[in-house]
């Protein structure tokens, strides 16, 4: 899957320059040094208020634009279905991922098993609280994809309720096994979801989380895949 690919040609951009020149490259604007006291007024500002030089194309001049202008001129990224669904659902998603990754302090037998759920762990937690913030900023219609009534059992790579029943009842060897089986396919599922944020979605947050999440645990599968 190629996750930089987007019909408008901004994720690519984002993912080599990162989220703030991104944001910056996305509206194709540079904010000029502008005083405020003094002599020291930006080039072209004549009443010393803040000015936002727009490159132009090859060939042709910049253009300075007002503050005001310069916000028309930037892409809406407003959240779309996509991006709720998204934060909805992965929400559920890392919090299974963190209830079988509890069990592996008492349960492993090996060593590499019990830090890769400490990763999984210190990874996940935060970015549910990212999500959970994201989704007070910018709340969900009723009718969203992940709405109330939404399976979550659905999603991709989640484990059922009798897998969890055998994990938890697990120990040893047996349980190393059936985590790294299960924890695989519940990362591929996570890996699917971004992927379709990535495709589908319209908002620059969503986008850096969806993309933190392919990076973070396509990592995590090739090493459970070594460890298996």
């Amino acid at each position: 899957m190629d996750m930089a690919k987007d019909p408008r040609g901004r994720k690519a951009l984002r993912a080599r320059l990162g989220p703030l020149a991104a944001a910056a490259a996305a509206a194709g604007l540079v904010l000029a040094l502008a005083g405020c006291q003094g002599d020291d007024r930006a080039e072209g500002s004549e009443d010393g208020r803040p000015v936002v030089v727009a490159p132009g194309k090859p060939g042709e001049k910049a253009r300075t634009l007002t503050p005001e202008q310069a916000a028309k001129e930037k892409p809406d990224d407003s959240p779309n279905a996509a991006d709720h669904a998204y934060v909805q659902n992965m929400i559920e998603h890392h919090r299974q991922a963190l209830t079988m990754s509890a069990l592996a302090p008492d349960r492993a037998s090996a060593e590499g098993v019990k830090r890769l759920a400490e990763r999984i762990t210190a990874a996940q937690q935060p970015e549910i609280a990212a999500m959970e913030k994201w989704l007070t900023l910018h709340p969900a219609p009723s009718a969203s994809a992940g709405g109330p009534g939404h399976d979550h059992g659905a999603m991709p790579g989640m484990a059922t309720e009798q897998q969890l029943k055998e994990l938890s009842g697990a120990a040893g060897a047996d349980f190393d096994r059936l985590f790294l089986k299960l924890m695989t396919a519940h990362h591929e599922g996570a890996l699917k979801m971004a992927g379709e944020a990535l495709t589908g979605g319209n908002n620059v947050a969503v986008e850096e989380m969806a993309t933190e999440v392919v990076a973070t645990q396509s990592a995590e599968v090739h090493r459970m895949r070594a460890m298996g």
